[in-house]
């Protein structure tokens, strides 16, 4: 607790811009929240000097940012363990982001005055895996080449605009020296501006809804922020800097051969975020799988907090003990239902065969939806209307299997596909 006979630190000045003065003894509760909002922060900060240090050495040009790795790696002291760092920084930011995201929802802490946080929040994924993306292509090796070259193919598949979007971002009709240009660019110069103006307006709203939200019925206790909470927050961001520097130490990161134009690996993969869109194109039309799905399924998410519940238990996890419940059936449903699909889609039906008559565009795209959508829409109403089920666990259980079938596409197309994407075991 701050002395009152004495005038407050500048540290202590500055966390109670971002912390308030007294806090709920609930929420400093190392399982409200798991530390991920910070740990994401800390990330970001660890990316921003040792990306900062990396330019040093770094050329953004085809001819020389393989070698500029290269030289990084061998003859610079402590250079392999700085890209190391962040390499790991970047990819370990992606997973606590996004379980930071799914800890807001399935902790119903989005609702009423959160609900223009929970909208930052999802911006700021976005320029998570954006930044990454970006980032990606820097090593100008096999792996960033191609991936890269995926990624901005795909963008062509979407109606109308999808040319001009791929060569914009490409800068041209295939990945090269501009693409690399425009990504630096992009990477270190332009998306951490958004970042630093997205976070500090989420910490703010944070901040403004006097910290982390708890359950209603919960007897409240106040604390003082310092030490109760600062403390903890220093020991997880300790822990999480070793686990990182060590990870650093004994694993590098990736590194392929040089990028070659012509000799493509095989398979050529996504990078392993986007793998479940790349699965997703082995199975159903372009467009949906591009274009359709991904508009649908952001629109939800960004509509969750406006929905007209009729029961909303904030700050209870799951919401009540039958949404517990419901969320880990959701997770078999769509964990077996997903890979049963994905069998059906390799080995059993063709669509394009199955309904030859029919453009493509229903055969291959609106007919495999079909087949996932009508089972999905009968476990939702069945729940809903028989087990008389709330909405708002419905809607969690809806969110729950969008959630679990990409996780369960993505991890197929990263561990499971082989040479021309075939499934392995």
């Amino acid at each position: 607790m701050i002395n009152k006979e004495r005038k407050p630190t500048a540290i202590e000045r500055f966390l109670l811009h971002i912390h308030p003065n007294k806090i709920d003894a609930e929420a400093i509760k190392f399982t409200k929240t798991f530390g991920l909002g910070g740990i994401s922060a800390l990330l970001f900060v660890l990316l921003a000097i040792s990306g900062i240090l990396l330019r040093f050495t770094y050329v953004p040009t085809p001819e020389s940012a393989y070698d500029s790795i290269i030289f990084l790696q061998e003859k610079i002291l402590f250079g392999r363990l700085l890209r190391n760092i962040h390499h790991f920084s970047a990819t370990i930011m992606v997973v606590t982001s996004f379980l930071h995201l799914i800890r807001t929802y399935y902790s119903q802490s989005l609702y009423f005055e959160r609900s223009k946080n929970w909208i930052y929040g999802l911006l700021l994924m976005f320029l998570v895996l954006f930044s990454n993306f970006t980032g990606y292509l820097l090593p100008w090796d096999q792996l960033a080449y191609w991936a890269v070259t995926i990624m901005t193919n795909m963008l062509e598949y979407i109606p109308i605009m999808g040319d001009l979007l791929a060569n914009m971002f490409r800068g041209g009709d295939m990945v090269n020296g501009v693409t690399l240009l425009n990504f630096y660019n992009l990477h270190t110069g332009v998306l951490p501006l958004f970042f630093v103006f997205f976070m500090s307006m989420h910490f703010w709203l944070v901040r403004k809804a006097k910290g982390v939200i708890v359950s209603e019925s919960t007897e409240k206790e106040m604390v003082s922020v310092f030490p109760n909470l600062v403390v903890k927050e220093i020991m997880l961001a300790l822990i999480v800097l070793a686990a990182i520097f060590l990870l650093s130490i004994f694993i590098d990161a990736p590194l392929l051969d040089k990028a070659s134009i012509t000799i493509s690996p095989n398979p050529s993969k996504a990078p392993w975020y986007f793998m479940g869109v790349q699965e997703l194109l082995l199975h159903i039309h372009p467009v949906f799988a591009v274009f359709v799905i991904p508009v649908a399924m952001l629109s939800l998410f960004f509509y969750l907090p406006y929905f007209k519940y009729s029961k909303v238990n904030i700050g209870v996890w799951f919401n009540s003990k039958i949404g517990k419940s419901l969320t880990i059936i959701s997770v078999l449903f769509s964990f077996i239902f997903t890979l049963i699909v994905i069998l059906i889609s390799e080995y059993i039906i063709d669509f394009s065969s199955w309904v030859p008559k029919l453009p493509l565009l229903i055969s291959t795209g609106l007919f495999p939806v079909l087949i996932f959508l009508i089972p999905t829409a009968g476990f939702l109403y069945y729940w809903y209307k028989v087990k008389n089920t709330g909405f708002v666990e419905t809607v969690m259980s809806l969110v729950t299997i969008i959630i679990t079938s990409y996780i369960v596409m993505m991890a197929v197309g990263v561990w499971f596909r082989g040479e021309g994407m075939n499934l392995i075991f």
